[in-house]
């Protein structure tokens, strides 16, 4: 058995059994990830042998949790994490990655408490990735202002792989399976939106053509967003979603993801990229932040038909000026 003080060893070992639950699923994880024979696993899950520091910070990569946060070295600070994609051209590693997001959230979806909540001034990814056109404008922007070209890439020559599409496809799907799921929009969204859409128009960055199809979709996304909104809920699974409207001005997206086995929180940063954290602690405060910005808000699926109709219709009429 270990000798001395195990205290990070038995938060790093109840760390994974958090994301792993069923011991059969960490054992394959761990062979996978480690290429240990079987028994090798199984001893350091008995404590016989530790797990070598390379093996830790693989882990701590592989499956997404904070060095920081089992090791507390500042105890009176929670640590946020950011992993770095080229959403434009994605590698093997990243497709891998995006793959874990999907699957992740297949396997929540099963548990009746799962809840996802966005506070947004742009459009959120759930709600986006079902639009072609849209979705690659978000591209397109990302790149335009974080890409690595010195010679700026146009609308046209944005390209989304067949697996890229596929993976956006699936997620668009899973998304809609979670049980419980709540937008607050900044009362602005749309009119920030339609102005970085003319600025590219602009400086001939989106053709006209290319500005039809984006307005297009954009007109499709505000139909099925007030079918929601009237609906309250998904209307290809009839799972719950509560959309409302801020009053005060939202200055980025955030969100959490409340499950039965994990809480994680995020803050979105340069348009596509996030930090997060899975710390509980975090979570629970972020849970309780982002309810309270219901105060400042209208909610306006199912009730308050009036200032749904008047909302769509702003939007809509702006939308027809693009």
């Amino acid at each position: 058995m270990l000798q001395g003080n195990n205290e990070w060893y038995d938060r790093f070992i109840e760390v994974l059994y958090k994301k792993y639950p069923r011991k059969q699923d960490l054992v394959q994880v761990l062979l996978n990830e480690l290429e240990l024979e079987r028994e090798a696993v199984y001893r350091r899950l008995r404590y016989e042998v530790s797990f070598t520091a390379d093996e830790v910070a693989t882990l701590a990569a592989s499956c997404d949790f904070s060095l920081d946060d089992i090791i507390h070295i500042k105890p009176d600070t929670i640590s946020f994490q950011m992993r770095k994609i080229d959403f434009v051209n994605p590698n093997e590693e990243e497709m891998v990655f995006l793959d874990k997001v999907v699957k992740g959230i297949n396997y929540a979806k099963d548990f009746p408490s799962t809840e996802f909540m966005d506070v947004c001034n742009k459009l959120p990814r759930q709600i986006l990735a079902g639009f072609h056109y849209l979705n690659k404008y978000y591209l397109f922007k990302w790149l335009f202002q974080y890409g690595k070209e010195r010679d700026v890439t146009p609308f046209s020559k944005i390209v989304i792989s067949n697996e890229q599409a596929a993976l956006t496809k699936q997620y668009a799907k899973v998304v809609k399976l979670v049980p419980k799921t709540s937008f607050i929009f900044d009362s602005l969204l749309f009119n920030y939106l339609l102005s970085d859409i003319q600025y590219f128009c602009s400086i001939k960055m989106i053709t006209e053509r290319e500005k039809k199809y984006i307005k297009k979709d954009l007109l499709a996304l505000l139909n099925y967003l007030q079918e929601i909104a009237n609906m309250g809920c998904y209307p290809e699974t009839q799972n719950t979603v509560s959309l409302f409207i801020s009053h005060l001005h939202i200055d980025t997206n955030y969100n959490y993801v409340i499950t039965p086995d994990v809480n994680i929180c995020f803050v979105h940063v340069f348009d596509k990229m996030k930090l997060h954290t899975y710390n509980e602690e975090m979570a629970t405060y972020f849970r309780t932040w982002m309810q309270f910005k219901k105060r400042s808000s209208t909610q306006i699926s199912e009730v308050d038909e009036r200032n749904r109709i008047e909302y769509f219709a702003k939007q809509r009429a702006m939308i027809e000026t693009l």
